[in-house]
């Protein structure tokens, strides 16, 4: 396969994974790990990926991926993470599920719950549980993100404050190695922020391809989230870390 081939495809890979490795990708295209360095090279030089021991990541900045493209992302994974999530929330619960398309999942999980009172700043999760009779489901408002449907700013904050919710359903767009969680929104950090005061436990839903994503704006620490909802094992630091927090870690590999 020629380098015009390969390049796409390896981009491809990284935006699905976060990140890529020369003897993964070596086997993949059944080339030298000489070629694939050269790609990797390459890319790097024209700002598409940033190299690291081993391989490359997708390049650290402050915009996020689209959201259509995110959706494609990891799907199996995000389905597997939001059944053991639903798995372990209980009928005429009442939560808040926050935007992204991992609470999104969740959303998808939860409709044959009954009894719920589900509050959302996202439109998508709102129309999904529109499908589920048996909840009652609450928007928040906000200033409207048409790029994702979500909803932001000091009226979604003050509509939070007005709850004490059993449990907050959140996602990131990032989780670095000291168990922070990061986003790209500034407004959607500090909504996210308002839940911690306002839900008796907090849940983290994040796919493996966060933990080597880095985004600019912190949200809080895994230290302040009751458990942590993932299709694979973190890195051994930050798992070390969660054990001492208190921080449960589920892990639920997709099929």
């Amino acid at each position: 396969m020629s380098q015009s081939f390969r390049q796409p495809e390896i981009l491809e890979i990284a935006r699905r994974e976060g990140r890529v490795t020369v003897e993964g990708l070596a086997e993949h295209f059944k080339v030298t790990l000489q070629t694939i360095r050269r790609d990797l090279s390459d890319l790097a030089e024209a700002g598409r990926l940033d190299r690291v021991h081993g391989g490359a990541v997708l390049p650290s900045g402050t915009v996020n991926i689209g959201y259509e493209h995110r959706r494609t992302l990891n799907p199996d994974a995000k389905a597997a993470i939001a059944a053991a999530c639903a798995a372990e929330i209980s009928d005429d619960a009442s939560i808040f599920l926050n935007i992204g398309t991992s609470t999104e999942a969740v959303a998808r999980a939860l409709l044959r719950h009954r009894g719920l009172m589900v509050v959302t700043n996202n439109m998508n999760v709102a129309t999904i549980l529109a499908e589920n009779a048996e909840a009652q489901v609450i928007v928040t408002g906000g200033a409207l993100r048409r790029s994702d449907g979500g909803l932001v700013g000091a009226l979604t904050t003050r509509t939070i404050q007005q709850f004490k919710f059993d449990l907050a359903v959140i996602g990131c767009s990032a989780l670095d190695e000291t168990g922070d969680l990061l986003d790209f929104d500034i407004e959607e950090v500090g909504v996210n922020q308002s839940l911690l005061g306002r839900s008796r436990r907090t849940v983290l839903v994040a796919d493996h391809s966060k933990f080597s994503r880095s985004a600019p704006a912190r949200i809080a620490s895994l230290r302040e989230i009751d458990a942590f909802y993932t299709d694979a094992p973190p890195p051994a630091a930050l798992a070390q870390r969660c054990a001492e927090w208190g921080t449960r870690i589920v892990v639920a590999p997709s099929i």
